[in-house]
C-alpha cells in the first residue's frame, strides 16, 4: 500500500511538474522569464539598421519634410519689410528644428515608447501600468503577469512613489490625466485633417507659379481632386505602394537640400549667420507684436514631429535617429537657408518662395516630386490617425467602429472606413472653405502646439514613474519644453480668429464624443459591478439553476472579469430554460500593446462541477485586432477543453492534503465540504467550489473510502465524461447571449447630463458596431437580453 502511494506520489509530482506551467498559463498566473522582443530591444546589424533608416523616411518624415512648401509664406503673410527679418526668421527655424524635433522628440520622447509603440495613448498605457490611474477598474492581478506587461518598481519613500500615490489618491486627478490624453488625441485627429489640406494645396500651388493668370479656384479644384483620390484609395492600404514612399521622400530631401545649397551659393551666403541666436533677439526687438505673432508661421517648420512619434512602431528608435541626423535635419536646414538666400534678393516672392527658388530647368520634375511627397506626408498622417483611434477604441474612449486589416504582413496597417470618409469630408471642407495656405497654416499650428504641450506633460510623469529620473532632470526637461512650447502657444492664440479656431472646433467635437462615450462605458461597468449576482444565490438554485437545462452551450457576454453579471439573473427569471453549459465571456482590453495568443484566454470554473458553469476572460492589447477569419469561438472552446483536461490531471495526481492550483489554496476535508457560508455539508461528488474571485478545488470524500479505482483513474474517468458532455453540448448548438444594457439619465439629473446620456450617448450606441458583429456571431445564434438602468 505504501509502495502504491509512493509510486502515485512520484508519478503525481512528475506529471504536475509537466502540466503545472500550462495550468498557470491558462489561468493567467504564469510568471514568464522569457522576453518578448520588440524593435526597441533587438540588436541589428549595421546594414539592416541603414535599411530601416531608409524605409523610415517614407513613413515617418513625410510630414516634416514637406514643411518648406509653406513656412515662409505663413511667417510673412503680409510681405517682408526688412531683409534682416529673413535672417531672424531663419534663425528661429534653425533653433526650433534643433530643440523640438532633434533634441526633444528624436533623442528623448522616442525613447519613452511602449515596447516600440508611440503616441499619446502609448504613454498613457505606460502610466496605467505603473500607477492605478485607469478609470475602468477591470484589471486583475493576473494581468500584471503577462509577458508584455512590463513595469518597473520603486522604493516606497522615493519621489516616484509619492507621485504615484498623489495621482491615485483622487478620482479627479485620474480624470484630468485622461482628459489631457483625450485632448492630445483629438488634436492628432485634427492633424489628420489639416496635414493633407495644407500639404496638397501647397504642392498644387506650383501650377499657378508657372501660369500666373490661372485663378486660385483651379488650384483648389486640383487639390480637392487629389484629396478625393487619396482618401478613396485608403482601403487598399499602404502595403502595396509603401515600397515607393521611401525613394520618393529620399529624392525629395536630396532635391530640396541640393536646391538650397545652390541658392545659398548663387544668391546670398550671408544667411548662414542665422546660426547665431543673436538674430532672434534682434528679430523680436525690431518686429514687436508682429514678430511675436509670426511665430505661428515658424511653428509650421516643426509640424510632423508628433506624427514621427505616433508612427514609431514601424521602425527601431536608432534607425529613426540615424535618418533624422544624417538626412532629414541637414537637408531641411539647407532648404530653409536656400529659400532665405533667395528671398534676400526677391522679397516680393515670399508667397511662392519655394517654387520661385527652383531653377527653371528642373521646375516640373520638382513639382511632380513635391506633389508625390505631399501625398506621402498625408498618407502617413492619415495612418497615424487610424492607429490612435484604434488605441482609443481599445481603452474604451471611442465608439466601436469597423477596423479593417489592409496587410497580411503587417498588423499595424489598418483602415477605418467611417473615420476615413469623415476625414475626407472635413479635409475638403477646410481646403475649399479657406482656399489659401495662410488660414490653414494658422489652424495647423494651433493643433500641433497643443499636441506638443500634452506630450510634454505626459513625458514629465513618464520620467518620474517609469524612468525614475532625478527630480532636477525632470524639472529641467519640463521647464525648457514648456518655455519653448508656451511661447509658440501664445503666438498662435493671436491667430485664433484667422483660422486657428478650426482645430479647436474639430477637437471639441471629438472630445465630446470620446468623453461622453467613456463616461457611459464607466457607468455601465459600475452598474454591472454593483449589481452582480452573489454566489450564494447561484448555489441556492441548485445544479438545475431552478430551470430546465436544455442541451447546448450558452455564451453569456459580460463586461465583468469576475462574478456573475446581473443580466444572467434577469435572463433566468424571465425564461423557462437554460443551457446545459453556461460560459460567461468577458472581452477586455489591457494597457499593453499586445497580448500573446497563448496567453489570450483565462478560464475558471464557477460553482460545483455539476453546475457546468465557467468564466472565460479574453484579453487584448490596444494594438490587437479581431480579424474576420479569426475563429474566436473555436479558440474559446479549445481553451475550455484544455482547462477541463488539465484540471482533472492536477486533481488526480495530487497526494498531499494541500496544493496550489492557479495560485489558489486547496482545502481537503474527509468529513465534508465547506460551503460559501462556512457551514459543513456532506457530499458524495467530486466538487470544485468557487467564490466570485477565487477557485477552491476540493477533493472528494471518495478518496477516503476503500475502492479499487485509483485517484488518477477516477480523474481520467471524470475528465472523459466531462469532455464528452461538453462536446455533446457543443454539437447540440451554441447560443451567444448578449446583454443590451440601455443607459438613461435619472429624473433628478441636470440638463447637461440628460443631453450627454439620453441624446449623445444613446445616438453613439445606436450607430456604433455591436459586439456580435465584431466577434462574427451568426445572427441565428444570437440572443439579446435587454435591461435599463439609470445614472
Amino acid at each position: 500500500m505504501k509502495t502504491m502511494r509512493l509510486t502515485r506520489a512520484v508519478c503525481g509530482s512528475w506529471i504536475r511538474s509537466l502540466i503545472s506551467p500550462w495550468m498557470k498559463k491558462l489561468a493567467g498566473l504564469e510568471i514568464c522569464t522569457e522576453k518578448r522582443y520588440s524593435f526597441d530591444s533587438l540588436k541589428f546589424s549595421s546594414l539592416l539598421l541603414l535599411r530601416f533608416a531608409f524605409q523610415s523616411l517614407g513613413v515617418v518624415y513625410g510630414d516634416l519634410g514637406t514643411s518648406p512648401l509653406y513656412v515662409f509664406y505663413n511667417t510673412f503673410p503680409h510681405g517682408i519689410d526688412d531683409p534682416e527679418d529673413i535672417i531672424g526668421a531663419l534663425s528661429l527655424i534653425i533653433y526650433s528644428l534643433t530643440l523640438i524635433p532633434l533634441l526633444k522628440y528624436v533623442f528623448i520622447v522616442c525613447r519613452a515608447n511602449d515596447s516600440g509603440q508611440g503616441g499619446t495613448f502609448a504613454l498613457y498605457s505606460l502610466l496605467c501600468r505603473h500607477a492605478k490611474v485607469i478609470t475602468i477598474p477591470n484589471q486583475h492581478r493576473t494581468d500584471e503577469e503577462l509577458t508584455t506587461y512590463s513595469r518597473s518598481t520603486f522604493h516606497e519613500k522615493s519621489f516616484a512613489a509619492k507621485t504615484k500615490r498623489w495621482l491615485e489618491h483622487q478620482t479627479f486627478r485620474k480624470n484630468a490625466l485622461l482628459m489631457l490624453v483625450l485632448v492630445g488625441t483629438c488634436m492628432v485627429i485634427g492633424d489628420g485633417i489639416l496635414t493633407p489640406a495644407i500639404s496638397v494645396l501647397s504642392a498644387s500651388g506650383g501650377i499657378k507659379v508657372d501660369h500666373p493668370h490661372m485663378s486660385n479656384g483651379v488650384v483648389v479644384l486640383v487639390a480637392v481632386v487629389i484629396l478625393v483620390g487619396l482618401f478613396s484609395l485608403q482601403h487598399y492600404g499602404t502595403d502595396r505602394v509603401g515600397w515607393l514612399f521611401a525613394p520618393i521622400v529620399l529624392l525629395w530631401f536630396l532635391l530640396i537640400g541640393g536646391i538650397g545649397m545652390l541658392n545659398i551659393w548663387k544668391y546670398d551666403s550671408s544667411v548662414l549667420k542665422a546660426f547665431s541666436p543673436v538674430y532672434i533677439y534682434r528679430y523680436f526687438r525690431r518686429g514687436g507684436r508682429d514678430g511675436w505673432t509670426s511665430l505661428g508661421g515658424i511653428m509650421l517648420s516643426i509640424t510632423g514631429t508628433e506624427a514621427l512619434f505616433a508612427d514609431l512602431a514601424h521602425f527601431p528608435v536608432s534607425a529613426i535617429q540615424i535618418a533624422f541626423t544624417v538626412v532629414v535635419f541637414p537637408c531641411l536646414l539647407l532648404a530653409y537657408s536656400g529659400q532665405a538666400a533667395y528671398l534676400m534678393n526677391h522679397q516680393d516672392h515670399v508667397v511662392d518662395a519655394f517654387y520661385r527658388s527652383i531653377p527653371d530647368s528642373i521646375y516640373w520634375p520638382v513639382f511632380i516630386v513635391a506633389t508625390a511627397a505631399a501625398i506621402v506626408a498625408s498618407q502617413a498622417t492619415i495612418s497615424a490617425t487610424f492607429s490612435i483611434i484604434k488605441q482609443a477604441l481599445a481603452l474604451g474612449c471611442f465608439p466601436r467602429v469597423k477596423v479593417v486589416h489592409t496587410s497580411k504582413k503587417f498588423l499595424g496597417q489598418i483602415y477605418i472606413p467611417d473615420i476615413n470618409w469623415i476625414l475626407m469630408i472635413l479635409c475638403i471642407a477646410v481646403t475649399a472653405g479657406f482656399k489659401n495656405q495662410s488660414q490653414i497654416g494658422n489652424a495647423y499650428g494651433t493643433a500641433v502646439v497643443i499636441v506638443m504641450l500634452a506630450t510634454t506633460l505626459l513625458m514629465t510623469l513618464i520620467m518620474i514613474l517609469v524612468w525614475r529620473c532625478h527630480w532636477i532632470l525632470v524639472l529641467i526637461f519640463t521647464a525648457l519644453s514648456l518655455v519653448v512650447e508656451c511661447t509658440y502657444f501664445s503666438a498662435v492664440l493671436f491667430k485664433v480668429d484667422q483660422g486657428g479656431w478650426v482645430p479647436l472646433v474639430i477637437a471639441a467635437a471629438f472630445l465630446v464624443i470620446m468623453y461622453v462615450w467613456h463616461y457611459g462605458t464607466v457607468k455601465r461597468y459600475e452598474f454591472e459591478m454593483h449589481s452582480k449576482v452573489s454566489m450564494a444565490w447561484i448555489l441556492g438554485l441548485g445544479p438545475s439553476l431552478g430551470l430546465v437545462r436544455v442541451p447546448g452551450i450558452g455564451l453569456v457576454y459580460t463586461e465583468l472579469a469576475s462574478g456573475v453579471p446581473h443580466i444572467f439573473s434577469h435572463f433566468i427569471t424571465n425564461l423557462p430554460a437554460i443551457h446545459s453549459v453556461v460560459v460567461f465571456v468577458c472581452v477586455k482590453y489591457l494597457p499593453v500593446y499586445t497580448v500573446p495568443e497563448e496567453e489570450r484566454f483565462l478560464v475558471k470554473r464557477i460553482g460545483p462541477k455539476n453546475f457546468h458553469m465557467f468564466r472565460c476572460v479574453a484579453r487584448y492589447g490596444y494594438k490587437d485586432l479581431h480579424k474576420k477569419d479569426e475563429n474566436f469561438e473555436k479558440k474559446l472552446f479549445d481553451s475550455l477543453f484544455l482547462f477541463v483536461r488539465l484540471e482533472a490531471m492536477m486533481e488526480g495526481c495530487s497526494d498531499s492534503d494541500e496544493y496550489s492550483l492557479y495560485g489558489q489554496q486547496t482545502l481537503q476535508s474527509t468529513d465534508g465540504l465547506l460551503n460559501n457560508n462556512g457551514n459543513s455539508t456532506s457530499s458524495n461528488q467530486d466538487l470544485t467550489m468557487s467564490s466570485v474571485d477565487s477557485i477552491v478545488p476540493v477533493k472528494s470524500p471518495l478518496h477516503v473510502n476503500s475502492t479499487v479505482m485509483s485517484s488518477s483513474q477516477m480523474s481520467s474517468h471524470t475528465e472523459t465524461d466531462e469532455l464528452e458532455f461538453l462536446n455533446s453540448c457543443r454539437d447540440a448548438g451554441v447560443v451567444h447571449i448578449l446583454g443590451n444594457t440601455v443607459v438613461r439619465a435619472s429624473r433628478g439629473s441636470k440638463f447637461y447630463k440628460k443631453i450627454a446620456i439620453d441624446y449623445i450617448y444613446a445616438f453613439l450606441r445606436k450607430i456604433c458596431r455591436e459586439n456580435s458583429v465584431i466577434f462574427n456571431v451568426p445572427h441565428e445564434s444570437l440572443l439579446n437580453v435587454g435591461q435599463i438602468f439609470y445614472v
